[in-house]
């Protein structure tokens, strides 16, 4: 479980350290920063993917997705007594990310890059990296760090340095280019811990969505972040999944409802008083949506972190008590991190489970956290 996330210079967020528990919700007002949160998660996961500079490319580059405003914001800035203004740097251009879990930590230092000719020159450059043991990185717990393209890694056995890298690419990271079963075995561990997070922002229920139409069905334990295999999806779940939960969570929401899943793989809803079950295609935005989030959280192949990103969207507000129990039976499995401007499911939530609610807001363009409770934290150096 992430214990507590790191964010620094990207977009909206200046510098931010959260703690987090086994179900987070992360909520404000528009504007305040929850999808730049919510994308610097997804950034973390793509570094172990190696798209770290092809994420950050398409939101426009490392320019675009730096924090935009000075380096420090004076208090009399803040009262207005003097205008925001920028102010002679103390340290460098950097966007910083991390986190710290009960056995590992991770963070990465990305810059500016070093001029060049080349037309690939405004690539974003990985200045640092480090891994550690424990929830603070300190020298004595440092288990992997990369420094320019140079990467040492300390040998399980002895417990002495090696040399990994001495040229690795500024635009490789050493989680995806040093991880190996002997001496970056535990690159290895947690690079593969980060590549199966969950991400769900996209669950399609337009009428041209594909989970309204038939398919072509495999065994599906994890739905797809776009919901395309939803009826796979449901029907793995009645096989070797928690039916019986499937069962409650559709009863619960729709007044003693059921799910089948037709022929072709498309999901039927028998609904209580009609003669026929009514097919994807006849069901409404929130109904799929919900359905799909079922579906999501009742994975028999529960991820160790699931982020989803308003999920309450396009559903009515009666679905949103039972959203919130079932989010609170899949956090006993998964630890769950929910973006949403909905404070009816943040007091849903609060009912059901100990959640840790996070509310984010902003002054002068920053984001921060409106109750913080900030964790021990130490960058890498350059």
């Amino acid at each position: 479980m992430i214990t507590g996330l790191a964010i620094s210079g990207y977009r909206s967020i200046r510098d931010v350290k959260l703690q987090l528990g086994q179900l987070n919700i992360v909520t404000g007002a528009n504007g305040s920063g929850k999808s730049s949160l919510y994308r610097s998660l997804r950034l973390l996961s793509e570094i172990a993917q190696g798209r770290a500079i092809a994420s950050l490319a398409a939101e426009g580059g490392l320019a675009s997705t730096l924090w935009a405003g000075p380096e420090k914001i004076s208090a009399r800035m803040r009262s207005g007594e003097v205008p925001v203004q920028g102010t002679v740097r103390s340290e460098p251009v950097s966007l910083k990310l991390g986190f710290s879990s009960e056995d590992y930590g991770y963070a990465i230092d990305l810059g500016l890059p070093r001029p060049s000719p080349t037309r690939f020159g405004h690539d974003p450059e990985i200045k640092s990296e480090a891994l550690w043991t424990g929830i603070q990185l300190k020298p004595a717990n440092l288990l992997a760090e990369r420094r320019g393209n140079f990467v040492r890694i300390r040998s399980n056995e002895t417990g002495s340095w090696r040399e990994s890298m001495k040229d690795l690419s500024a635009s490789d990271s050493m989680m995806t280019h040093c991880a190996d079963p002997v001496d970056g075995l535990e690159l290895l561990l947690l690079r593969e811990r980060m590549r199966a997070w969950r991400f769900y922002d996209d669950l399609r229920t337009d009428r041209e969505a594909p989970a309204r139409q038939p398919q072509i069905g495999t065994f599906t334990p994890i739905l797809a972040s776009d919901g395309s295999d939803v009826g796979a999806a449901i029907q793995t779940i009645i096989e070797i999944g928690d039916a019986t939960a499937l069962e409650e969570a559709v009863s619960d929401a729709f007044d003693g409802a059921s799910l089948q899943v037709g022929e072709h793989f498309q999901i039927e809803m028998q609904q209580y008083g009609l003669l026929r079950p009514l097919s994807a295609a006849e069901l409404s935005d929130g109904t799929l949506r919900y359905i799909l989030l079922v579906a999501a959280l009742l994975s028999p192949r529960p991820p160790e972190l699931m982020i989803l990103n308003e999920p309450e969207g396009s559903l009515h507000p009666d679905l949103l008590e039972p959203l919130a129990r079932l989010l609170a039976k899949a956090s006993k499995q998964s630890q769950i991190i929910v973006v949403s401007h909905s404070r009816q499911l943040v007091a849903a939530l609060d009912e059901e489970a100990s959640s840790r609610a996070i509310e984010l807001h902003k002054d002068h363009g920053e984001t921060f956290v409106a109750d913080p409770c900030d964790i021990s934290w130490k960058w890498p150096k350059r």
